[in-house]
Order: C-alpha cells, then sequence, then structure tokens
C-alpha cells in the first residue's frame, strides 16, 4: 500500500466529509432513531424498533413483558457501540420477577430493573457525545448469519462498506471476538477483515491493527469467505446514501438469517482502519471517481466491480503458474447472451488500459447504453474525444479476466481488440508474432 493512497484523518475531514455531507445528512447519521426512520421510509429494510424511551414516565409504564425473547436496548446517539445491551433470550420461571429476566449475549443475566436503570443512565446522556440527554429504543435482534457461524463470538457480525458519488469504494467484515464481547467494534477487540468488491470474498484480515490469517485461537482461516447476497448488499449501501443525503459515509449491514441484509447504521465520518484490512488506500480510489456522472445505485455497483476488483494475484500464480502470452492471441470474448466470440487481440504493454472497436462491440451487444460505466477523455492529434468505458469479460491463455475497456475506433487497424498491461499482470509477454494469428485479425 503506497503511502500516497492513504487516506488520513485531515484529509477525511476535510475533502470528503466536509466538503459532500449536508448538515440535514450528518443529522440522520448521528441519529440512529432518525436514520431508521429515514430508511424505512425509502423501504430499504432495517431491524424493527419497538419501543422508543423519551423520558422516564416511559420506561415505568412500560409492559416488559411485551418484548419478545430477544432485542437490543440501544442509545440513540451512542458511538462505537457504548451502551448497547442485546438480550439474547428470555427466562421462564415460576416467580413473576424470573418472568421479566434475560440473559444477554455475554451470558450475564439483567432484569427489567437493570434495563431501566441503564435506560435512565442512556436518557440522561451517558453514552452520547458531550453527555447530552439522548433518546433510548428497543429494537429487533438481528443473530448471526450460518455464513459466520465459525468465525463469530456470539455476537452480531457486520459489513462496514464506504460509499462515494453512489459508488461501493471499499468494504470491511467486522467480526466479534471474545475479547470485544461480542460486539463488531474494532476498538473493542473486534476483528476486521478485507472484502472483495466484486465478489464479497474476504482477502486479508487485522485484529489491533495487525495482520492476522487465521481466527485468534484456532486454525480457521479468515480469508475466502464468501458473503452471501453480496450484490443486494452493495446496492443498499448506495441506496442508503441517496436516502440520507450523505456524499460520503460508511454504512454498516448486517445479515439476517431469515430476512437476509438489513442497514443497521449510517456513519458520517467512517474510520479509517478498513485501509489496513483491505491493504489498499482509500485516497486514490475517491479520487478515481469523484468527477464521473453515476445515475444510480446499480450503475455504482457496475463502476465498484469494475474499477476496485481484486486480482488474487498471490493465489492464482501459485495455482496456475506464470502464463505466457505472444504479442497477438486469440481470445474468447463473453457478450451479454452469454456466448462465447473468439478474435485475434493485440497485446500491448506499451498501452495502459485495453480497448475495443466500437464497430465490434455495437455488433456484439456491447454497447448498449445501460452497460456504459462513464466516459473518457483521450487526447490525440485529431483533437479531444470522449470514449465510453464499458465492463468486458474475456478468456485469454484459459485465464479468465473481468475488466473495463475503453471503446475506440479500430476499424482501419489490424486488431480489433487490445489488451493493455492493466490485464496483464500475472502473464509473461513473448514479443514475438505469430504468423497465423495475425492472418486471422486481418482476416476480421
Amino acid at each position: 500500500m503506497k503511502i500516497s493512497s492513504i487516506l488520513g484523518l485531515n484529509a477525511r475531514s476535510q475533502l470528503f466529509s466536509y466538503s459532500y455531507n449536508s448538515l440535514r445528512g450528518k443529522k440522520i447519521a448521528r441519529s440512529k432513531i432518525l436514520t431508521n426512520r429515514i430508511l424505512r421510509h425509502a423501504q430499504i429494510p432495517t431491524p424493527k424498533i419497538y419501543k422508543k424511551f423519551k423520558n422516564p414516565s416511559d420506561i415505568f409504564n412500560f409492559d416488559w413483558s411485551s418484548l419478545p425473547s430477544s432485542f437490543a436496548v440501544k442509545p440513540s446517539k451512542g458511538l462505537g457501540g457504548e451502551g448497547i445491551i442485546i438480550v439474547k433470550k428470555k427466562l421462564n420461571f415460576s416467580s413473576e420477577r424470573s418472568r421479566t429476566s434475560w440473559i444477554t449475549t455475554q451470558r450475564r443475566r439483567v432484569s427489567v430493573d437493570d434495563l431501566q436503570l441503564h435506560i435512565l443512565d442512556v436518557l440522561e446522556g451517558a453514552y452520547s457525545v458531550g453527555n447530552v440527554a439522548d433518546v433510548a429504543f428497543v429494537q429487533e435482534y438481528v443473530g448471526r448469519h450460518n455464513a459466520f457461524r465459525r468465525y463469530a463470538f456470539r455476537g452480531t457480525p457486520d459489513i462496514r462498506i464506504i460509499v462515494f458519488n453512489k459508488v461501493p469504494v471499499m468494504a470491511m467484515l467486522r467480526l466479534p471476538t471474545r475479547e470485544s464481547g461480542g460486539r463488531a467494534n474494532l476498538h473493542q477487540g473486534a476483528m476486521g477483515v478485507g472484502v472483495d468488491i466484486a465478489t464479497g470474498i474476504t482477502t486479508k484480515a487485522i485484529w489491533h491493527g495487525n495482520e492476522i490469517r487465521q481466527k485468534p485461537g484456532t486454525k480457521r482461516k479468515l480469508h475466502g469467505i464468501k458473503i452471501p447476497d453480496w450484490d443486494n448488499i452493495l446496492e443498499l449501501a448506495v441506496r442508503s446514501q441517496e436516502a440520507s443525503g450523505l456524499g460520503y459515509l460508511g454504512v454498516d449491514i448486517v445479515l439476517h438469517p431469515e430476512k437476509g441484509p438489513m442497514v443497521l447504521e449510517l456513519n458520517a465520518h467512517p474510520g479509517l482502519q478498513i485501509q489496513l484490512a483491505n491493504e489498499s488506500g482509500l485516497k486514490k480510489r475517491l479520487e478515481r471517481i469523484e468527477d464521473l456522472e453515476v445515475r444510480g445505485s446499480g450503475h455504482g455497483v457496475k463502476i465498484a466491480k469494475s474499477l476496485f476488483a481484486e486480482r488474487f494475484l498471490d493465489r492464482v500464480k501459485a495455482e496456475e503458474g506464470i502464463k505466457i502470452v505472444k504479442a497477438s492471441e486469440e481470445v474468447k470474448v463473453l457478450t451479454p447472451k452469454g456466448e462465447k466470440f473468439r478474435i485475434v487481440a493485440k497485446i500491448d504493454t506499451g498501452a495502459w488500459s485495453s480497448s475495443i472497436d466500437k464497430s465490434l462491440a455495437e455488433s456484439l451487444g456491447l454497447l448498449d447504453k445501460d452497460r456504459i460505466l462513464w466516459y473518457k477523455k483521450k487526447i490525440s492529434s485529431l483533437g479531444s474525444q470522449d470514449r465510453p468505458v464499458i465492463p468486458l469479460t474475456f478468456w485469454i491463455a484459459g485465464r479468465k479476466i473481468n475488466t473495463h475497456v475503453s471503446i475506440s475506433d479500430r476499424n482501419d487497424l489490424t486488431y480489433q481488440l487490445l489488451i493493455g498491461r492493466i490485464d496483464l499482470a500475472g502473464f509473461l509477454v513473448n514479443p514475438e508474432i505469430d504468423k497465423e494469428k495475425l492472418t486471422q485479425a486481418k482476416k476480421w
């Protein structure tokens, strides 16, 4: 990770949080109750709120036996997971007092009196910034999804996604540990696991700021975990940004075992340790998408998958070995209909990115309006041009490449497809030109 690509606290605040986040958006993010209301109005799934406590009379007049067996008690403006009590099950004994007792995820027994005293502390501002008066609420409990049961200690894991300009920029899975007391908070001892934006597969992990490969105390590998319903998770993150009016934010999403992804919280000043978990800087990624015109959540997800996909080079090299390609190679291009079109491409290490001929792209159905990611300004001897950029999947030397390519007029050139060095990582290029393939390219 290059130092120049890292986003620091001052840059985050001045360049992004301050510049792109409205006062209304910040107000929404500060209040969990207001966040819940805004998300529900936008028809974004979020855990249900059972009861709000605004003053002491609300606490003592509430029928606690009406609550389900599991729930969460939270301060509306709490930070870092402080002041949250997660109740896992109700105790059913014969005495009247025991009927209204519960067991928390930390295996601590709490009674109605305990919860009432805790909520009084919340109302007095014990867990809010500046100790200002707050509101408490009881919310639906979201348990562990089966996909994370082997990796998380008792509590509920969540997925933090940084969203900017309607594009999911970086993602991290936060796994509770024994040390964190079942909370998915890195500062309290939870693990942060980097996630590949394109696939939803975990890549690297940190614990207390240091890189780890396995769950502490076990031999369970933390890379290669597939997060279910990944595309829906990314879409929800972008839709949450649109609903809140925040230009730059962190979206916390949990996976309900039955109901699927739910948005838990929004953060107008998301932490920066996500960069360590992904071994990638946020600053460079944010700058790449700052000026893009993004049409909506689906378009933003397409851009993210195209720009920020992990290439898993170390694993590929270990499993497949180094691939050797010549200056011209036959590739198979995947069309929108699922067909594979064979064509001879030019392998050009002098070009940074790949490009495809406009006529060829149109004939294959690759240039439909909804497939265009953005427009790239190209300055040449003929003047300035805005070239469309589209996602493209192709196979070369038996290896599948997911990338984005620009559209250009290559009709008068020998090769209608050019592969740049951004898509040649893990290959050795033999400069020799295969005459037979050159003839095939000219025939096309």
